[in-house]
């Protein structure tokens, strides 16, 4: 096992994180045991996170113990990865709208204490403002489907984030619109992103997302 990144391995090409609950699958992941340490297979083509490393992310702000606000934890295939990197000392505060993949997450959260679930609408971050009191961001990240998503995630960086601070955002052009390409789509949306960050990689997702990017910047 290489650590390419923080907490981050590379294997005969393929992505890990050391299981913070051996024994434990999140999804269905290979689990690999390496002297006596287990770690978990992370599938690119179920992360976008997992496919913007392969794709080449030049830094991933992800050390043990950060704090991460990520809006749209879904089920949690993506933070239960991020849970292995950020250890017992870490925090990561799951947003998500949808009630159903929130009872997944909730389920999730039990085994991995490191996680804290938040039903709530990534849009009205004034929502779930009180449950970040004493908590100083370290990372934001998102991924979601609605329309306005950089406008979303300058909200949450104006509220949450210090200057200075990273953020990640996977775009996702077909939840943005069906008519322009997913280019046009892109550079519209960084160019909002811009208002509040300043841009420092943009990687297309392909072949694992079709249609998507990851951007990368520093809160201004």
């Amino acid at each position: 096992m290489k650590e390419i990144f923080s907490g981050i391995f590379e294997n005969e090409g393929k992505l890990f994180t050391k299981n913070l609950v051996p024994g434990k699958k999140v999804y269905g992941e290979r689990l690999v045991l390496v002297n006596k340490k287990e770690f978990r297979e992370w599938v690119p083509w179920r992360s976008k996170l997992g496919a913007a490393i392969k794709n080449g992310l030049k830094h991933v702000p992800l050390q043990n113990g950060s704090k991460v606000l990520y809006l749209g934890s879904s089920e949690g295939t993506t933070p239960s990865h991020v849970s292995d990197i950020i250890g017992k000392n870490g925090l990561l505060l799951g947003v998500d709208i949808s009630e159903r993949v929130m009872r997944k997450f909730i389920q999730l959260c039990e085994q991995r204490k490191n996680l804290v679930p938040i039903l709530a609408d990534a849009n009205q971050p004034e929502q779930y403002a009180e449950h970040l009191e004493g908590q100083a961001v370290d990372l934001l990240f998102q991924d979601i489907s609605q329309k306005n998503q950089a406008e979303i995630f300058n909200k949450n960086a104006k509220l949450f984030l210090k200057s200075g601070k990273p953020g990640l955002i996977a775009l996702k052009a077909k939840s943005i619109s069906q008519k322009e390409s997913p280019e046009q789509v892109f550079r519209k949306e960084i160019k909002v992103l811009e208002n509040e960050f300043k841009i420092l990689q943009v990687l297309s997702l392909g072949p694992f997302e079709k249609d998507h990017a990851m951007v990368f910047g520093e809160k201004k």
